[in-house]
């Protein structure tokens, strides 16, 4: 049995079809096929359930395949740790971000982060934080940069900086002559957001509800820019991080503060407990810290 027919295994369950997992894996599909009939003559065992549309896995096929996702994640920990041992601060590092953050952040650190750190071949991953979270128990990501949520569990948490919320609006909406916001003055407004799966669309509405702000369920957004372009067509207002205001500029666009309290989300470095490369989590730790100024 080889470490590929596990992998094959798992991107069986994950895409449901022959096609797709054979894609995913850089195969044909002739080859994963062939070698998972093996596998199951070498078991004994009947792990697909093969139909013409679609495959699924047998109750035998479900319960191995966790099995094959943990002695996938050791190997990759094994082969981390082989090359940490060769030199910690060298080789491949795996970061994801979600899209509300890394087309924002990535300019403000990624020079420094190849300066300091330039044996090391960042390879970058912008998902939604769920599948972050998944993919990092799985060993698939060495580490992510996130806003912090609460019910983020098992993994090691570094705060990186914390970054506030603006209002965004049209110049011809009614608060648009204010210098600053308070809180209070988004009550019985009506907020545009980002649709289900953004940790930012959660987070902006807990900070609106508890304003006294209603969501307009008319139109959800797919992406922050898209919200940014509803705003600008004076379709609502919005909170956006602060970040994503810095570019690009706009006329039809307006960005006010918040006094106190100023709505903020925390943005933190995640890694799996224990991760054997912890002298290069340190070294980019410390260069974010002094690359994001706001």
């Amino acid at each position: 049995m080889k470490l590929r027919d596990l992998e094959y295994l798992v991107a069986i369950d994950q895409y449901k079809h022959f096609g797709k997992a054979a894609e995913a894996c850089f195969v044909s599909q002739p080859t994963l096929s062939g070698q998972m009939i093996k596998l199951e003559e070498q078991l004994g065992l009947q792990l697909i359930e093969r139909h013409r549309r679609n495959v699924m896995l047998t109750p035998a096929g479900e319960q191995l395949v966790r099995e094959a996702q943990q002695v996938l994640k050791a190997a990759h920990s094994f082969e981390a740790s082989a090359k940490a041992l060769l030199d910690p601060l060298a080789g491949d590092l795996h970061l994801g971000l979600i899209p509300t953050l890394a087309p924002y952040l990535l300019p403000h650190i990624m020079a420094d982060l190849n300066q300091r750190l330039p044996k090391i071949n960042f390879y970058l991953h912008e998902k939604q934080t769920k599948v972050l979270l998944q993919e990092l128990n799985e060993g698939k990501l060495d580490l992510l940069i996130l806003p912090w949520l609460e019910e983020m569990h098992g993994v090691e948490r570094y705060d990186l900086f914390e970054e506030p919320l603006v209002l965004a609006l049209s110049p011809q909406h009614a608060l648009a002559n204010k210098n600053t916001v308070q809180l209070s003055d988004l009550n019985d407004q009506q907020i545009l957001t980002l649709e289900d799966g953004h940790c930012l669309r959660d987070q902006a509405l807990g900070y609106c509800f508890a304003a006294g702000a209603k969501e307009d369920h008319r139109f959800q957004a797919t992406s922050l820019e898209t919200l940014r372009y509803m705003v600008a067509s004076g379709m609502g207002i919005t909170l956006m991080p602060e970040l994503a205001t810095q570019h690009p500029k706009s006329e039809r666009l307006q960005y006010l503060r918040f006094d106190t309290p100023v709505p903020t989300r925390q943005i933190s470095l995640l890694v799996r407990p224990n991760y054997s490369r912890m002298s290069c989590i340190r070294e980019v730790v410390s260069s974010i810290r002094g690359s994001v100024k706001l």
